[in-house]
């Protein structure tokens, strides 16, 4: 029996809840079992994949370096939303990982591929 594939999107800024880390959690964790995993990532969200975030002074885990384990867990490479990167005034080169950007309007088409979906 196959594991259903799972989408987690993350909608919420890294370090202001637990949101970010439990996202990152369920990915690494379903991967280690052989899940189909992707992370998606608008809003604030995407201020999650920023290199070099600075995180000694408000007393919390700088978790974005373990985004570079997501290949040895067999996790999809992440969705980032191009919209809310613009908005932001991120660029894709200031990302701490490689993604797979896509602009809103293709999210539903991608996420349809999915048999459960989880949101943080």
């Amino acid at each position: 029996m196959s594991l259903p594939s799972l989408a987690i999107i993350s909608r919420h800024a890294p370090h202001g809840t637990a949101h970010g880390q439990e996202a990152l959690d369920l990915a690494l964790v379903s991967g280690t079992f052989g899940q189909a995993i992707t992370l998606f990532f608008i809003g604030d969200g995407v201020y999650q994949l920023l290199q070099h975030q600075q995180t000694d002074m408000i007393g919390r885990k700088n978790y974005s370096k373990t985004f570079a384990a997501l290949d040895f867990y067999d996790v999809s490479q992440p969705v980032v939303c191009t919209e809310s990167l613009a908005q932001r005034g991120i660029s894709s080169e200031s990302l701490c990982i490689e993604a797979n950007l896509q602009p809103p309007e293709n999210w539903r088409a991608l996420l349809n591929n999915f048999d459960q979906i989880v949101t943080f």
